[in-house]
């Protein structure tokens, strides 16, 4: 069984952080905002501390669920920063649930272990396509966000954000340049040391499905970008690309693992 051969540190911190989530989550009421807000931060404290055990193990590994328990994490991280500049933005206790089940994913599908013949700069690879995701997740929230406030606008109702439409339409596009940068960097490391960062596992460019959805995924960003600074998209249409970007990039690594894993039986 998984769970009984995890380590027991990374167990113990595991289940804290899952059912510190699931408080706020499940009681953010009774428990009043104030309070779950606090318990919903050590909540992000005990998965920091998960992530960066994970990472310094001694056998670190690597699959579909690690990747969306730590762009969750970004995702907290983010609107946590955005909350103290933004004090009128409510609080989605959703994401609380989100962690808790990315936690409980992870420990059930714990993925592969790092290549032996690896760079020890291999995780720096993973991190930045990681943050990757984790900055277009943070603008497809802020998408999902205007969307609902524009609705409710439309329909005379307060916009529940508290946080003006064209301040969510900015920051949305700051986290997909953000993402793609850093995507950018990602696929021109993976490109040009693919072979220093994987070892002989990886002699040459393959087109795989991660990798044409990752590229399909950039140009689909690309052509975002030069729509708002040469065209001025905004409003449904950027949000329609934006989800088309975001779409194929889950698929790119997230899905493929998650094929490979769940639905193959495979380790990678």
């Amino acid at each position: 069984m998984i769970l009984a051969s995890a380590h027991p540190v990374s167990l113990l911190l595991s289940l804290a952080a899952a059912l510190a989530y699931a408080v706020p989550a499940l009681g953010a009421r009774a428990l009043g905002g104030q309070a779950a807000r606090r318990v919903l931060l050590l909540a992000w404290a005990l998965h920091a501390a998960l992530i960066v055990w994970n990472l310094h193990s001694a056998a670190p590994r690597f699959g579909f669920a690690s990747a969306l328990s730590v762009m969750v994490w970004l995702v907290l991280t983010v609107y946590l920063i955005e909350r103290q500049y933004y004090p009128q933005l409510g609080t989605r206790w959703a994401l609380a649930g989100f962690g808790s089940a990315a936690i409980v994913l992870t420990l059930l599908f714990p993925g592969a272990p790092l290549p032996a013949t690896s760079s020890p700069w291999l995780p720096l690879h993973f991190a930045l396509g990681i943050a990757a995701y984790g900055m277009f997740a943070a603008a497809v929230a802020h998408a999902w966000l205007m969307t609902r406030a524009e609705a409710q606008v439309r329909h005379a109702e307060a916009p529940g954000t508290g946080v003006p439409l064209l301040t969510l339409e900015r920051l949305m596009f700051r986290f997909v340049w953000a993402g793609f940068v850093l995507l950018t960097l990602t696929v021109l490391a993976g490109t040009v040391f693919g072979e220093l960062l994987y070892g002989s596992v990886h002699t040459a460019w393959r087109w795989d499905h991660k990798r044409v959805f990752t590229v399909l995924s950039w140009l689909v960003f690309a052509v975002l970008l030069i729509g708002r600074s040469r065209f001025g998209w905004r409003g449904r249409r950027a949000v329609r690309v934006l989800y088309t970007g975001a779409g194929l990039l889950l698929l790119g690594y997230v899905g493929s693992r998650f094929v490979l894993e769940v639905l193959l039986g495979r380790a990678a």
